[in-house]
């Protein structure tokens, strides 16, 4: 009997879910205003995020200001034609306005999701209530007032969880297509407003395909000098034309593991992506070799190590070098293959304290002389970091890592960590996994009038199967958080 009653009321709070679910999936709503017409609509069963999509343009923003795990979908339907004129023309519009439209149309949304999920939940589930309802189960009263619970529970947790919160800043840029990657390259070939628009998001509701920030403050970076930084392509050559692409004839910044164990047969694969960079600037990982860093120092790369440039002939040269305005140090991997003991793996996990002591030594011969420092393992940045936490360097400096095939910004006081991720995503082996590792890499923008500054940090991921591409830009000439200054 228990058991009974237990099942009929548990049929009742899943047709009540089931109800809820239905009704969230398939509302959606168009509104339209003052610059045009979007389309509201929710996507469970993603990461949590306001998700502005552009047609026009093929590519959106995505803002991870949602606790609930769905997106909120905003698609810009249309868009003004006499906006659009006036924008290009160089006059403004009323972004006020269409920062309130846009709420107001979000508020309003929201509310009517509220009462359809709450209805449909509760009808449904009463639906069901009715069916199963029998002597020898519970009462018609106790199923209907399960169902309407279970409904009003939803409906308070959409109330919680759904709305965005927080600042709205910080987007995710992505786009569709094989074309790698396009929602940078809409990013960058925007044109301005002369006016000055405060927040990002305008333009998004606009429908433009421009990335605007606050120019009263922060200066447009179009048309400033950029250096691509990767890592991690680990044999796999099918990667080496997007990095090409990718580069667009700029300086590459390549941090380690070019190949799987540095063998003269992986070396002569891989050596190509000498090509990519005007100039390539290479540092070894720990699947890379004394070979492989030999053979691409004859092939024209500047490959550096904590005892200076390697020369074709073997001899190293100046620890600091001068690349495309930027002063460029690096350190070998200490887990580096040696060709004399066959390439044989040394690598261990964790880099000892030793190690690490040894870098922060040789990070102080350099500070001072260099913009950008290049190491394959993080970890061992460890104790240099604490002690720049500590006392943040009086001029910017940025370390470009590797090795983890996470792409990461972390940011400091004066001291930014880029890690663009697997360039190779992680190696021919993972493109046939249904969980492959993304495409990585990162572009840093920088000014090199006077001294050097970072502008902005890029991460771009690129799917492997399908081509699609995300972008996210981290503006870096704001304070970092601590940074008082």
């Amino acid at each position: 009997m228990k058991a009974r009653r237990a099942l009929t009321l548990a049929l009742v709070v899943l047709a009540t879910l089931a109800g809820a679910y239905a009704a969230l999936v398939t509302f959606r709503q168009d509104k339209v205003l003052s610059v045009g017409s979007i389309r509201l609509s929710v996507s469970p069963g993603h990461r949590g995020a306001l998700d502005v999509y552009v047609p026009l343009v093929d590519w959106g923003a995505r803002f991870e200001a949602i606790r609930l795990p769905a997106r909120l979908r905003v698609d810009v339907r249309t868009v003004d034609r006499r906006v659009v004129g006036r924008l290009a023309q160089g006059a403004g519009v009323d972004l006020a306005d269409a920062r309130r439209d846009a709420r107001d149309a979000i508020a309003s949304y929201l509310r009517a999701l509220l009462a359809v999920v709450g209805l449909a939940a509760a009808g449904f589930g009463g639906l069901v209530a009715l069916a199963v309802r029998s002597r020898a189960g519970p009462s018609l009263r106790t199923t209907l007032a399960t169902a309407g619970v279970t409904a009003v529970a939803v409906v308070v947790g959409l109330v919680v969880l759904l709305p965005p919160r927080g600042a709205i800043d910080q987007p995710e840029y992505y786009a569709f297509g094989p074309d790698i990657p396009r929602a940078l390259r809409a990013v960058e070939a925007a044109t301005r407003s002369r006016q000055i628009l405060d927040e990002e998001l305008n333009a998004q509701l606009v429908g433009l395909a421009r990335l605007v920030v606050d120019p009263a403050r922060r200066p447009e970076i179009e048309g400033f000098p950029r250096a691509t930084i990767a890592s991690d392509l680990h044999n796999n050559v099918l990667a080496v034309p997007i990095l090409d692409r990718a580069a667009r004839n700029g300086p590459v910044l390549f941090v380690g593991d070019a190949t799987d164990r540095g063998s003269p047969l992986e070396t002569t694969l891989v050596r190509q992506i000498v090509r990519t960079g005007r100039p390539f600037v290479f540092v070894s990982g720990n699947h890379d070799s004394d070979a492989l860093t030999r053979r691409f120092a004859r092939d024209g790369a500047i490959v550096l190590t904590q005892f200076g440039r390697l020369r074709p002939n073997g001899t190293v040269g100046d620890t600091v070098v001068d690349v495309a305005g930027l002063r460029i140090a690096g350190y070998s991997d200490p887990f580096e293959r040696r060709s004399a003991e066959d390439f044989q793996d040394r690598y261990d996990r964790t880099p000892s304290p030793q190690q690490q002591v040894a870098f922060d030594e040789w990070f102080e011969t350099v500070r001072g002389d260099v913009d950008v420092v290049m190491v394959h393992e993080p970890s061992l940045l460890t104790l240099t970091l604490e002690r720049l936490r500590e006392s943040p360097p009086p001029d910017p400096i940025v370390f470009a890592v590797g090795h983890t095939h996470r792409p990461d910004l972390e940011r400091l006081p004066n001291v930014t960590v880029i890690n663009g991720g697997s360039i190779g995503g992680g190696g021919t082996g993972n493109l046939a996994e249904e969980n492959s590792t993304p495409l990585g890499l990162a572009v840093l923008v920088y000014d090199r009038e006077g001294r050097f500054r970072p502008l902005a940090g890029d991460l771009v991921g690129i799917e492997p199967g399908t081509g699609s591409s995300t972008a996210r830009r981290e503006r870096l000439d704001v304070p970092a958080e601590g940074d008082g200054t």
